[in-house]
């Protein structure tokens, strides 16, 4: 469960870093932070199921490999996040209508590369998609809330917090699969 939590935080960190950003530049009322927070956390809790199953259906295929795949996909991930990857493309218009559900693919892409590697972790599918989705949506929400009141200044800082854990989580993967943890 605690790892389901800690990837569930730290897939949020793309969406919160665009919220907070949204939030800054437009300013948008209770009904725009709505609409931002429950597209990015429908797609952010669709995606890893949709990862989940392209995983599941390879599990018998690469189960003697399967912790180096979740080890590279989530250390890929977690340093693209470290490096930054076009947030600034994404909130740079405010998010309405097709922008919105396009930004919420973007900003899932990452929860589909991670659905894969949710057969390497002992947590089930849709408990995690669940919490991915709901604190996805929770985080945007307050995202754009706070980005009302700070500034952009945060966004950058979320999703390298994001980075890091998800390097971390694949380290830990790769530790218990092979005996060094």
């Amino acid at each position: 469960m605690i790892e389901a939590l800690l990837l569930a935080l730290a897939l949020a960190m793309d969406a919160l870093a665009v919220a907070l950003t949204q939030g800054a530049k437009f300013r948008p009322g209770w009904r725009g932070g709505l609409a931002i927070a429950l597209t990015f956390g429908g797609f952010q809790a669709l995606m890893p199921l949709a990862g989940w199953v392209v995983g599941a259906a390879a599990q018998i295929y690469i189960e003697a490999v399967d912790h180096w795949i979740a080890f590279g996909l989530l250390t890929f991930l977690g340093v693209r996040m470290l490096g930054g990857h076009g947030e600034e493309e994404e909130a740079a218009h405010a998010l309405t209508g097709r922008a919105l559900l396009l930004a919420g693919v973007a900003t899932s892409i990452d929860a589909l590369a991670a659905g894969i590697t949710l057969p390497t972790l002992a947590v089930k599918p849709l408990l995690a998609a669940a919490l991915i989705g709901l604190i996805t949506a929770a985080m945007s929400g307050a995202g754009v809330a706070l980005g009302r009141i700070a500034g952009d200044r945060l966004g950058e800082w979320a999703e390298r917090a994001g980075g890091v854990i998800l390097i971390a989580l694949g380290c830990k993967i790769l530790g218990q699969h092979t005996g060094y943890l």
